[in-house]
This record gives C-alpha cells, sequence and structure tokens, in this order.
C-alpha cells in the first residue's frame, strides 16, 4: 500500500508537471504558427489584382523579341551604310 502511495506522489509531483511542461511547449509554437498563418491568408488574397497582368508578360516578351530582331536588322543596315 506504501508503494501505491509513493507511486502516485511520483506521478502527481514528477509525471504530470513534466507533461504540461512539455504540452506548453508544443502548443505555444504551435498558436504562433497558427498567428503567422492567419496572416498569410489575411494579406496574401491582396496579391491577386497584382496577379492578373501576368497574362500579358507572354504577349510582351513576344513583342520584345519582334523588336529585338527589326533593331539588329536596322543596325545592320547601319553598318552597310557607313
Amino acid at each position: 500500500m506504501t508503494l501505491l502511495w509513493i507511486g502516485n506522489l511520483i506521478f502527481l509531483f514528477v509525471v504530470i508537471p513534466v507533461v504540461v511542461i512539455i504540452l506548453r511547449r508544443v502548443i505555444s509554437p504551435a498558436l504562433e504558427i497558427k498567428t503567422y498563418a492567419d496572416d498569410i491568408t489575411q494579406y496574401g488574397a491582396q496579391f491577386a489584382p497584382h496577379l492578373e497582368a501576368l497574362s500579358d508578360l507572354a504577349t510582351t516578351r513576344e513583342l520584345v523579341r519582334q523588336i529585338n530582331a527589326d533593331l539588329e536588322r536596322y543596325v545592320r543596315a547601319l553598318d552597310r551604310i557607313r
């Protein structure tokens, strides 16, 4: 019976506080991550209107390639004139 009481006291004064300490160390970063995730969710939605112009990038790239080709022909023509 005495060993049972000693075991209960050890459980009460050693095991339970250790579990509580470990639980706090796990829950605290988890709550911090939740805060960051909420911020990302809130402010991440503001990027969508700015990303709509990305569809025009392919057109812009093609136009720049055409201008480069025309510019090269122009420079070659100038070299022939000199």
